[in-house]
């Protein structure tokens, strides 16, 4: 049983396959992280991070297994799309180079999105642990999003108050 679970596992990390940038797809995720780096800083952006940090969150309480639980069209998953950050965030998103855009709070919890993002809080994911020190981050590999399934690279940019970074903004750029 043992062996057959191990042999379970390692067949589906098999599945996932990632392959380096080439020079072009590395220019486009540049490009894009350059102007995620200037989306985090708009002041809806800012106030919208500051808003959710202060009460503890956006949605106080929430956890990845609740979120899971959500339907996309519930109230409080719909609250993270309507709102005016998830409204900009769709408008810097209907860019079809983008897949997925989400705002997120210092702890790497959702604020507002472009759509209900598979994780509501991924701090422990790069994205989340580069930005939240401050640095812009790409991933260097095309991988199936974890979000849309969709080949991309993953990007992050911090939203800086005062030189501070207290949230997130993190997309994925579409690699083919």
């Amino acid at each position: 049983r043992k062996t057959a679970l191990g042999l379970g596992l390692a067949l589906s990390v098999g599945l996932v396959h990632t392959a380096e940038l080439t020079a072009d797809l590395q220019a486009k995720v540049s490009k894009y992280q350059k102007q995620l780096v200037e989306w985090a800083a708009h002041p809806l952006m800012l106030s919208a991070t500051r808003e959710a940090n202060a009460k503890g969150g956006f949605l106080p309480g929430m956890t990845n297994a609740k979120w899971n639980d959500l339907d996309d069209k519930d109230p409080v998953v719909l609250s993270t799309l309507n709102s005016p950050a998830g409204q900009q965030i769709q408008k810097c998103e209907a860019d079809k180079n983008l897949n997925k855009l989400f705002l997120r709070d210092q702890k790497a919890n959702v604020i507002a999105g472009s759509s209900k993002t598979l994780l509501f809080n991924n701090g422990s994911r790069p994205a989340a642990v580069q930005a939240l020190k401050g640095q812009a981050w790409m991933d260097n590999e095309i991988k199936p999003d974890p979000t849309t399934q969709i080949k991309s690279v993953q990007i992050s940019a911090p939203i800086l108050d005062g030189g501070k970074a207290i949230g997130i903004l993190h997309g994925s750029v579409t690699a083919e």
